[in-house]
This record gives structure tokens, sequence and C-alpha cells, in this order.
């Protein structure tokens, strides 16, 4: 029987998740969107559901979600976890708090835990603030996100403010110096009918005492670190063979980046000093026919340089700023997503099967580009960031969030292949 159950917002998010509990010794298989029929599950701990609903209709993404849960609870899957991004990146209408709190009444969820932080990522909280690497989230850059702009950093303010029940918080000290008083301080704020409850977490050993004080959860929702502390304690006293992962050095590899991170931003600064790169002319996208065609052959032609070539859409925020002012924001955002999937596509006919993609948005499109049903998690380049194969072909792919990695990430990522 699967032990959880992961219904993720987006494709990164999933594989993120996906490639912690592989490292904390659980077997997974990811799925990109909800499969159409069962599938086999000796020998796996975890399904991972990638969804892509971060930024779409909320009802959508709510009947999404379902779709998932249900599809899970078929399979005899009895606790789910809803992943989101680990900055939780939403807007004051959605999409989290609509998605829990369906996901809750669906499994009959009177109670369930807001839990973001991923420490190995530098994603704490602290009096239920969010900080990333140390700077509160509002002033971590993701306050500048074309789509979701995070403006607060109090969880308990964006989640009541977007959701249909009252959200309280249990403090650091009580964490790390009065586990005992855990029991009671949740039982308390279930009687008080509170729907959701934030943790203070700053180091994984946190991460370890939630997750285990929230264990009769049959929801959680949070991002990667939960998810590691839940299969971390599942294995913490049994021995766990890592399965072996082996990418193939024939075929060619191209670096595709359409996240504007500030993270990616140093990232695509730091390779295109380093190998050939190709920035896409959002205004060629929007009105050549040929101009895809024509990025198509210029990649085609860095085919056997010692480096993947580059294409990128990463820009500076005040760059997006004045683009999405003249073509609005969710127009320039669909066809930009459009342009990679056709992109990556096209470079696989030519024999293109190594793929490191940047942003959330940018690997749901090359996924559905090329036509992604599963994945094997793989080895990790980052944190949360590892080589997938596509399940049953002889084709890799990195998906990666756009503030993940170091600034040589895409460099990291070649190199862990050679």
């Amino acid at each position: 029987m699967i032990k959880l159950g992961v219904i993720a917002d987006d494709f990164t998010g999933a594989t993120d998740i996906a490639s912690f509990m592989v490292n904390a010794g659980w077997k997974v298989v990811l799925f990109n969107g909800v499969p159409a029929e069962a599938f086999d599950q000796e020998g796996i701990d975890a399904v991972v559901i990638a969804l892509k609903s971060r930024s779409i209709l909320t009802k959508t993404a709510v009947e999404q979600s379902l779709s998932a849960s249900n599809w899970l609870k078929s399979q005899g899957c009895k606790r789910q976890l809803f992943k989101y991004c680990s900055t939780f990146d939403s807007t004051k209408e959605g999409n989290i708090g609509p998605v829990t709190d369906a996901l809750m009444k669906n499994l009959d969820a009177p109670i369930t835990l807001i839990c973001p932080a991923v420490p190995d990522n530098g994603r704490t909280i602290l009096q239920g603030h969010l900080f990333v690497k140390g700077q509160l989230l509002n002033q971590s850059g993701m306050e500048h996100h074309p789509v979701t702009p995070m403006r607060e950093s109090s969880l308990k303010k964006l989640m009541e403010a977007q959701s249909t029940g009252r959200c309280e918080v249990i403090d650091l000290d009580t964490i790390k110096n009065h586990v005992e008083d855990i029991p009671d301080a949740l039982a308390k704020l279930a009687e008080e009918k509170i729907k959701y409850v934030i943790c203070d977490v700053l180091d994984n050993n946190d991460l370890l005492t939630v997750a285990r004080e929230t264990a009769d959860y049959v929801l959680i929702t949070g991002a990667a670190g939960i998810g590691y502390a839940i299969a971390a304690l599942d294995t913490m006293h049994k021995s766990a063979d890592k399965p072996a992962f082996a990418i193939s050095k024939e075929g060619a590899s191209i670096v595709l980046s359409g996240s504007c991170s500030s993270m990616t931003n140093q990232q695509v600064n730091f390779y295109q000093q380093r190998a050939s790169s190709l920035a896409l002319d959002v205004e060629k996208i929007l009105h050549e026919p040929t101009y895809l065609q024509t990025v198509t052959g210029w990649v085609v032609t860095q085919k056997n340089d010692a480096l993947a070539p580059m294409v990128y859409a990463t820009q500076p925020p005040q760059i997006i700023e004045i683009i999405q002012k003249n073509y609005g924001a969710e127009f320039v955002s669909e066809k930009i997503e459009s342009f990679f999937a056709t992109l990556a596509h096209n470079l696989s006919k030519e024999g293109f099967n190594k793929f490191i993609v940047a942003g959330g948005e940018t690997s749901g499109a090359v996924s559905q580009g090329l036509n992604i049903k599963g994945m094997v998690i793989g080895d990790a380049v980052a944190p949360g960031v590892p080589w997938t194969q596509v399940l049953d072909e002889e084709k890799w792919v990195i998906l990666k969030s756009g503030n993940f990695g170091n600034s040589d990430f895409f460099l990291k990522a070649q190199e862990s292949v050679k």
C-alpha cells in the first residue's frame, strides 16, 4: 500500500519533493497528471502526481486536485500531502487556500499542517513568518515575481486571506524545548476549530519533530521538507539501498530557462559566459511565426558543443514589467510557455535527449512538449533538484524551480552526467 500520496501544484515542485523522499530512502514514482488507470504498487512507498494548478483559475485548480486525491484514494492511499512551493507562491485568492480546503473536505480532515519550510534550501519559519535564506519572504526578491508577487511574509495572514478557516502558530520554543507539550497544543487548537497549524522550523530536526507530532493527520500541506521528514521517520530504523541511476552520454543536451527569479538570473549570467546562449526576443515570439524555426536551427548548430547551448527568456524584473504592461502578463506567459513546449518537442526530434529546465511554468510547458507521462527519480544536482528519467524512454530531464541551486547550477548538472 502507498504510504503517502503527493499532489503537487507544479512540475518542479513534484520533482523537488520526490527527490527529497528518495534521498530519505523511499522508492517514489512520479506521474505527470492524474493517471488514467491503476499501476503496480509493489515496492513503491510514495506516488507523486504533478499538476499545473498553481496559477490557473481557482475552480480548475480545485477540480484537478480533487481528481488527483480521488485517484490516490482509489489506490488505497489513506494519507495525502498537498505540495506547494517553499515560497508559498499564491495570490490573495489562492490557489493554496481553496485547494487545501477542498482536500480537507474530501479526506474528512478537521485540521491540517501548513509547512513550506525547507531548511536545506534556506526556507525557514520563525514566529509564523516565512524566511528565504535569512530574508523575510516579502524582501527576498519574491515580491517581484511576475505571476505571484509575495508582499507578505506572515503565513497566518497569507493563509487566512485565501481560505475559509483560522490559522495559528506553534512557536519555536515549544518545537525545540517542549516537545512533550505539542500534543496538548494541537488538541487544543482542534477543540477551538482551528483549521490550519503553522509550526516554526529552523532546521531538519524541527521538521522531524513536526512530522512526528502530526503523524495522525490524514492531510499535510507544505513543501519538500515535510515530505523528507515523513519519509525519514519511516526509514530511520531500516536499511534502504539506493537504486542505481545511469544517464547515457549518447545524444545531446540543452538548457532551457524561463524563470525570472533572482537566482535564475544569476545562473543565466554565469552560464552565458561559458557556453553558447540565445536570449529569446519576446516581440518575435508574439509576432513572428518563423521565429520558432530560427531558434530551433540555432540550437541544432550548437549540438556538438562541449557545453549544452542555452535558450532563455529570463529577464530582470524591470524588463518583464514593461513587457507585461504592453501585452498583459497572462498573455505573454502563455505565449512563452507554448514556445518552450514546441521548442522542446522539435529538439527531441533532432536528437536532444537531456533537458535542463529552469522555472516552474517552463518545466510544465517542456513536460507537455515532450509528452512526459511519468518519471523515475534519480540523483540530485542540488537539494530538491534531481535528474529524472522519462518512463520507458532514453530521455533525461531536470525540472528546476527558479530559486533553487547555486549560480553554477547549469554547469554542475552537466558535470554530474559526465
